[in-house]
């Protein structure tokens, strides 16, 4: 019982889910704050990156797995953490869908992208704004290029795995009218569709249906 909740714990999935025949897909939970190296306070909701690096590997792996069902609901986090999530789901051979539920904010918004089709749900929201910095920061030019390759990462990132252009994307990110003492945008349901982020507003049954969709397609492909 308790190696069960740690599977629900690590991966929003007990193991025995996917002991079944019949389940081909893997379920990833992407929930509150994207850990980095440093662990966060032990009452806050966080996905932990070592945790689920490995489990991306083994989907990749487990030829029992012929699909990736990634849900999202995150206020943001680590930028490399949540970087090097998106590049593993986006490498996997196998069909994947993601699903935005109550919202994908920050660096939650390279992960939405990373599967082959993503769904929002008509609340879910995505906010988009510029690298944020905490901590001791050095006034010198090379801390502000510093900061503008991490934002080039994201932004090309994005842009390479949506439908949105490079120049509508800092539009979005340097929006200065919405955010009270802040700058960017958010973008809820639909407008999310309008701007090429995200391909469809949906919910966890047309999810599924896609990715049954292109697990068929994968099958047939293989065949011939």
């Amino acid at each position: 019982m308790a190696d069960n909740q740690d599977e629900l714990e690590k991966y929003g999935q007990p193991k025995e889910l996917q002991d079944k025949e019949k389940s081909h897909i893997q379920l990833l939970t992407i929930i509150g704050e994207v850990e980095g190296h440093e662990c966060l306070a032990a009452n806050s909701k966080t996905t932990k990156y070592e945790h689920v690096l490995p489990m991306l590997a083994a989907v990749e792996e487990n030829e029992k797995i012929h699909g990736l069902l990634v849900m999202i609901n995150t206020v943001g986090g680590d930028v490399e953490s949540g970087l090097a999530i998106a590049e593993m789901i986006a490498s996997i051979s196998k069909p994947s869908v993601s699903l935005v539920l109550g919202g994908s904010h920050s660096i939650g918004v390279p992960l939405a992208v990373s599967t082959d089709y993503s769904f929002i749900v008509p609340t879910g929201t995505m906010m988009i704004h510029p690298v944020r910095m905490t901590g001791l920061i050095i006034g010198v030019a090379q801390t502000f290029d510093y900061f503008q390759k991490i934002q080039d990462r994201i932004s090309g990132f994005i842009v390479d795995h949506s439908r949105i252009h490079k120049e509508r994307l800092l539009r979005l990110m340097l929006e200065t009218g919405e955010l009270t003492k802040d700058v960017g945008s958010v973008l809820v349901g639909a407008q999310a569709v309008q701007e090429g982020i995200i391909d469809e507003v949906g919910g966890i049954s047309e999810a599924y249906r896609k990715l049954r969709e292109l697990m068929g397609e994968e099958t047939e492909t293989s065949d011939a």
